[in-house]
């Protein structure tokens, strides 16, 4: 992941003490959620910067072995289950780490850090969130899967078995079937995880009722974790 192109970072407001880490999906690169930001309606305080990484370029053989932007690879695809590479799912956690301690180190403190992911991103953003050893804000899991249920039994971190968890998809997705969605809700509600559930007529995409319900979602979690 060497010489990679720095995140792309958005701040509502000056000195933010409150960070979004938003991952991509497959194929696309961090400008892709960027214009969701003055969307989502917060208010002007707490101020939040919002970090927008790019996944590194690598073939991904459910699609011949075409090199895109990837966080990990995926090397089959079926309505009910997806084949990935989770030495790929590791070292994109581990990347995810590295941002979560640079916000650290800018004054930051991890359990006023959100992780949120769209389908390819949203399932690294479950993994790093669920398996991270220090609390964290919450998470957001959009149009997604869990791509490693093995990775949360072996990793599970106690300081995130309350973690706040909005999670949504579209009911005529045809790229990443709800019921791959559904499954993750039901095996993380089972395993004693708090799930704040969403469903959308939409296909693989976001909406702007979605957009509207993030943006409260992210108020109300922000404020409980604000510093007094």
């Amino acid at each position: 992941m060497a010489n990679e192109l720095p995140p792309l970072e958005v701040e509502t407001g000056t000195s933010p003490d409150h960070a979004v880490i938003w991952l991509h999906g497959l194929g696309a690169d961090g400008s892709d959620f960027v214009p969701v930001v003055p969307e989502l309606g917060l208010p002007e305080s707490p101020a939040v910067r919002f970090i927008f990484p790019h996944a590194p370029y690598m073939p991904v053989t459910c699609n011949g072995g075409y090199v895109m932007r990837a966080w990990y690879d995926i090397i089959s695809l079926e309505s009910s289950s997806r084949r990935i590479d989770e030495a790929g799912i590791i070292a994109s956690r581990d990347t995810v780490r590295r941002l979560i301690a640079r916000e650290n180190s800018r004054g930051i403190p991890s359990a006023r850090i959100f992780l949120a992911g769209f389908s390819q991103g949203g399932a690294v953003a479950y993994t790093t969130a669920l398996t991270h050893p220090e609390k964290l804000a919450g998470v957001i899991a959009l149009s997604t899967y869990l791509p490693s249920p093995a990775l949360l039994t072996d990793d599970s971190a106690s300081a995130n078995r309350d973690i706040p968890i909005f999670a949504a998809h579209g009911t005529a997705d045809d790229v990443v079937s709800p019921m791959l969605g559904l499954a993750a809700r039901n095996l993380l509600s089972e395993r004693g995880y708090a799930i704040d559930w969403h469903e959308y007529p939409m296909p693989h995409s976001v909406c702007l009722e979605e957009v509207w319900a993030i943006g409260q979602w992210l108020g109300k979690h922000m404020r409980r974790a604000s510093p007094g």
